[in-house]
């Protein structure tokens, strides 16, 4: 059995295929490095990730595949399970080897797992979507916990930025340790750690590397930019550990010293609300966990 292991990134994966092509070989396997090699393993290919292969890889695959097709590989790599790596390298060299888009042909097995994939991703985006709960910081800026079990946060971003477009907000995947950051305001200097200070109520030196989060395919983003649109600004931001952060990891809450005065009371009325509209005769708690699994709970005001 041939086995290829790889640095469990999209640009490794993509290097991946490359190699499967220039080496004219069809591993069986693809396996992140540190993973567990299978029992009959006859040879080990070390993938090395080389950004100007990938770029080569992908550029082929938006010319051979619609851009449904295009996204829907770049979204089930949000998934983060490792059980997609060998399913997905198939599928893509499959894509070369028939030089047709095979996106829709769902008798193959790799299409199926990596699309079916792909819209548990979805459908965990749309549940952020509607169960995000934000509390107001003293400085204005609305913070929202949540610790998805995919990689969702840039899909969400557009949607929370189109609808909250007029004012600050932080969206942070507690799980990862990253966050986006909305401005209202134009700032030259808006960067990760002035961010940070904002909510912290503190105003550091603007340093730090930034990330941009655009539309389109995900795979195709630049370092050292911040996205921005007229007026307003995103920017992907990071902590330096846990202990400057202003809220709790495990619920979500900001520190009492942060947190707006009248936010505690909006938090109350929300809850009595929430209890207000509850019918006991009606209650069903198994349609209601389908519908709001547990995991979600320890985020959401009216369930703390």
């Amino acid at each position: 059995m041939l086995v290829y292991t790889f640095d469990r990134t999209l640009d490794g994966l993509l290097t991946a295929v490359f190699d499967s092509f220039a080496l004219h070989q069809q591993p069986e396997m693809l396996l992140g490095e540190g993973g567990v090699l299978p029992l009959f393993t006859e040879e080990v290919h070390p993938v090395v990730t080389a950004n100007d292969k990938a770029q080569r890889v992908w550029t082929g695959l938006e010319k051979q595949l619609c851009k449904e097709a295009v996204r829907m590989i770049t979204v089930s790599w949000l998934s983060e399970e490792t059980e997609l790596d060998t399913p997905l390298f198939h599928y893509i060299c499959k894509v070369f080897r028939e030089k047709r888009d095979i996106s829709r042909n769902f008798a193959d097995q790799d299409v199926l797992f990596v699309t079916n994939t792909a819209r548990r991703v979805m459908h965990e985006q749309l549940r952020m979507k509607q169960f995000m709960r934000f509390q107001k910081a003293k400085d204005g800026t609305y913070l929202g916990v949540v610790s998805p079990d995919h990689n969702v946060l840039p899909l969400i971003i557009d949607h929370f930025q189109d609808r909250f477009q007029d004012q600050p907000w932080l969206i942070y995947d507690a799980k990862r340790r990253y966050g986006y950051y909305y401005s209202l305001t134009p700032d030259p200097g808006l960067t990760p750690r002035s961010a940070e200070g904002r909510l912290q109520g503190k105003n550091p030196s603007p340093t730090g590397e930034r990330n941009f989060n655009g539309e389109g395919s995900i795979y195709s983003q630049e370092q050292g930019q911040v996205w921005r649109t007229g007026r307003e600004a995103v920017v992907r931001i990071t902590f330096e550990d846990d202990e400057s952060l202003p809220f709790s990891l495990e619920n979500g809450k900001l520190d009492e010293a942060v947190l707006s005065e009248n936010d505690r009371l909006f938090q109350d009325l929300w809850r009595t609300y929430f209890k207000a509209i509850c019918i006991k005769e009606r209650m069903n708690p198994k349609k209601q966990l389908s519908d709001m699994p547990r995991r979600y709970w320890r985020y959401m005001t009216e369930k703390q």
